[in-house]
């Protein structure tokens, strides 16, 4: 028998207090379900807290329109951060407000400074270890992100790299010239911060997102990007390097030497700046679940383990064929169906969340504009 230390059994623990963990645990409100806890490693909202002081979200915050359609960057109906903050392009620490003010206002039990070490399937509940207690859970929705896990291989010498995810503000890079490696979203804003402060900047990416044609916002770069790198400053200090791929980086004395594969040599006197995205905290569980052909955990129709019954996943690593969800206006679709689903195990009638699935479909449906996209 698996038990807490004051032997209370949850009927859910949500793991993460950013958007998916705080989304999520709205929907397990409106499902009925109250014996929760929301476990938060820092605080509510700290991954986004943690982004460059500079870095803004891509997609447009608007409080509603005509026919009531969500914000983009809302994590439920009903909220809009740019009602709270008043901002087209929030930054990350105006997010983290805008959630910590959402948390406060469904007065949700969040447990901050709570670092999870392990999840352990026993018999039919699960131990969740903490770095201060044993909790005991009949459910587990895993939702810790993935910006605290910089993805950090590739190729030779990536160690000597410095990832965006680690830079408090591009004010404060010293140098004067910068290869930046990643295209994406990213490692154009990098380049658009650094351009904006006349840095030389080098920008390489192994294929060519800026040129998509896809209607897919997880492939081709968002119209906030590409509006941004039509900027003067961009095109004056920016030279672009698609389709190609990194080979190698080493140091030469206070240099860097990066090679490219096509055996292309160039030299900057500062670290290079990783813009290659995020391995995810989804592989801290990967015990868990099956695994895709990509990588990412495989998924029943409720976004629960197909090994594991009572494990959940909420957040930017949920898949669905060839779905990717890796943006808040997408995976936020998938609260309801879980919160549903735990409902459904504990008995519960779940009536006022049913409102909330109910527009979810409706979304889908308005919304829907290809097969490789969920909008």
């Amino acid at each position: 028998m698996v038990t807490s230390k004051n032997g209370h059994v949850y009927d859910t623990i949500v793991v993460g207090g950013g958007a998916a963990g705080i989304g999520v645990a709205i929907s397990l409100r409106h499902a009925g379900i109250e014996n929760f806890v929301v476990l938060e490693g820092n605080s509510v909202g700290s991954s986004f807290a943690m982004w460059p002081e500079e870095t803004r979200f891509i997609t447009p915050s608007f409080p509603t329109n005509s026919i009531g359609m969500l914000d983009l960057n809302s994590i439920a109906i009903g909220l809009s951060p740019a009602f709270s903050i008043g901002v087209e392009h929030p930054t990350g620490m105006e997010y983290a407000a805008h959630l910590r003010g959402v948390a406060e206002f469904f007065e949700l039990p969040v447990q901050e400074r709570t670092r999870v070490l392990r999840v352990t399937h026993v018999g039919d509940d699960f131990r969740v270890d903490t770095d201060e207690d044993t909790l005991r859970t009949k459910n587990v929705i895993w939702a810790a992100g993935e910006f605290q896990y910089p993805r950090q291989d590739g190729f030779e010498g990536i160690e000597l790299c410095q990832h965006t995810a680690t830079i408090p503000s591009y004010k404060q890079v010293d140098g004067d010239d910068f290869i930046i490696i990643g295209g994406y979203e990213s490692g154009v804003d990098a380049a658009y911060h650094l351009a904006g402060r006349k840095k030389q900047v080098l920008l390489f990416d192994k294929e060519c997102p800026w040129e998509e044609t896809t209607s897919d916002p997880s492939v081709a770069l968002s119209t906030y990007s590409q509006e941004r790198m039509r900027a003067e400053e961009f095109g004056q200090y920016v030279k672009l390097f698609p389709d190609t791929p990194i080979q190698s980086v080493v140091q030469v004395g206070e240099a860097y030497e990066v090679t490219t594969k096509d055996g292309q040599l160039f030299q900057t006197t500062t670290a290079p700046l990783l813009a290659s995205g995020f391995e995810g905290s989804h592989k801290l569980v990967a015990d868990l679940f099956e695994k895709r052909e990509d990588g990412f955990p495989l998924l029943d129709e409720n976004d629960q383990s197909t090994i594991v019954p009572g494990m959940f996943l909420c957040g930017p690593a949920v898949r669905h064929g060839n779905h990717v969800f890796c943006f808040i206006y997408k995976y936020r679709q998938r609260f309801a169906v879980v919160a549903k689903a735990i409902a459904d195990s504990l008995g519960l009638p779940a009536e006022e969340l049913e409102k909330y699935r109910q527009w979810g479909m409706y979304l889908d449906d308005l919304s829907c504009c290809g097969e490789e996209c969920v909008c």
